[in-house]
């Protein structure tokens, strides 16, 4: 999102909104102020916030969220038909349009319109991965959750996802079902480290890229979604935990000493 934020900022910072057309029954996640409020504000600056990008306008403020299956579009000139899956269209004066889509089917991306004063959604977001606060929380916290589950809590760190936390674990050589609590001082450090190491990664990765958010994102992964494949690291087979709508991918030499973790949802399909 950090990436996408700075490419954006450079695209539309300076112009005038000359629209917001929702193309999504559920993309407008607030009613009041209305988007029509936001005709003609000049964007002052596209910025980033956890998962939410963030398009200020000298007081009011646009959030768009595009959960899991949100991608972008940069449409050059700005364009009037509504593709499948499309979210929301920004027009801009003399400038390209923003196409804001969907993939799959959960129907969770969409916008918000903040008032002046107003943050949201943001007011529930924990600090940044890189901030003073998280670092404390890692050297010193208390969390019983398992790392996995606490990395993709965004109240607790906001904008790790759950690809990067896979790879944050993977390289940390730490299983997801480990507890903060439990880990040695060594440990935590090695785990503030990989999270470091991860997400800088990753944000040079996307600072390669141009225009929206494409629609195939693994790429950027070292382990996420790459289950059956060798470990980058050891060689050995990449194993998964599947859940309803997402998986865990991690290595069993690498994080759990070579034991398998239960997967409760295979184990019932092989019932």
């Amino acid at each position: 999102m950090q990436a996408l934020a700075e490419r954006l900022d450079a695209l539309v910072a300076g112009a005038r909104l000359n629209r917001l057309t929702t193309l999504q029954f559920s993309a407008a996640k607030t009613a009041v102020p209305p988007p029509e409020t936001l005709t003609a504000l000049k964007v002052l600056q596209v910025g980033r916030r956890g998962k939410y990008l963030i398009f200020h306008f000298g007081g009011p403020r646009l959030l768009f969220h595009l959960s899991q299956g949100g991608r972008v579009d940069i449409e050059d000139p700005p364009r009037t038909t509504r593709p499948k899956g499309a979210v929301a269209r920004l027009v801009f004066e003399s400038r390209p349009g923003i196409l804001v889509k969907e993939y799959g089917t959960q129907r969770k991306a969409g916008y918000w319109v903040l008032a002046s004063g107003d943050d949201g959604p943001l007011a529930r977001l924990g600090p940044e991965p890189f901030s003073e606060e998280f670092e404390r929380l890692i050297l010193s916290g208390t969390d019983r959750r398992r790392l996995h589950t606490l990395l993709r809590d965004q109240s607790t760190v906001a904008g790790i996802g759950r690809g990067h936390s896979d790879d944050i674990l993977h390289a940390a050589r730490r299983s997801p079902y480990d507890a903060l609590w439990k880990l040695e001082p060594e440990e935590r450090r090695c785990l503030l480290d990989a999270v470091s190491s991860v997400l800088e990664t990753a944000l040079r990765l996307e600072r390669s890229r141009s225009g929206g958010l494409p629609t195939k994102l693994k790429d950027g992964f070292l382990v996420h979604g790459r289950f059956g494949q060798a470990c980058p690291r050891c060689g050995d087979e990449l194993r998964r935990i599947s859940y309803e709508d997402y998986e865990i991918t991690y290595c069993p030499r690498c994080q759990t000493g070579g034991k398998p973790l239960a997967d409760r949802r295979l184990s019932r399909l092989l019932k």
